[in-house]
């Protein structure tokens, strides 16, 4: 079996980091950097069903289903993940624990299978090395002390 494993560690509290990864609004600022996805329908609550929805690709029609399994806000949010399309059902799950003044981030994501699951595993291990190495980063530096992002951030999206 594969699995992906990223641990990362960040200067803000565990309370802003789990903002930043579970607030709908904010997600998507942070996956930008890998497919850009953005969940419809998500809630930190078992239970819930939700659709991650990135831009398609060939082979792919970039439509991701979940349901949040567990949640301890705001240390631990864990659900299942599986291609629109059908396949193998994986689990994601996000770990938060003060560390050094900030908070320890570790994402696993498990339960890939056979030649496809260490395939899959090593684009999605890539892709999420970028997100949480450069995305969620500057998420964070540019959320204020409420966790709401700042007026001026770059990335807030620009009006119309």
């Amino acid at each position: 079996m594969s699995a992906i494993r990223i641990v990362r560690d960040y200067p803000q509290p565990p309370r802003k980091v789990w903002r930043a990864v579970t607030d709908p609004e904010l997600i998507p600022l942070w996956t930008a950097t890998g497919a850009g996805a953005r969940p419809e329908g998500f809630a930190a609550v078992p239970g819930t069903t939700f659709k991650f929805v990135a831009k398609p690709k060939p082979g792919w029609s970039g439509v991701v289903v979940c349901e949040v399994l567990e949640v301890r806000e705001p240390l631990l949010l864990r659900y299942s993940w599986q291609d629109e399309g059908g396949g193998e059902v994986t689990e994601v799950t996000y770990s938060l624990a003060p560390h050094g003044g900030g908070t320890r981030f570790i994402y696993d994501h498990t339960g890939f299978t056979g030649v496809g699951g260490l395939f899959m595993a090593k684009i999605l291990g890539t892709v999420r090395t970028k997100m949480l190495t450069k995305g969620l980063p500057a998420v964070l530096n540019d959320l204020d002390d409420q966790g709401a992002l700042r007026q001026d951030s770059p990335l807030r999206p620009k009006p119309l």
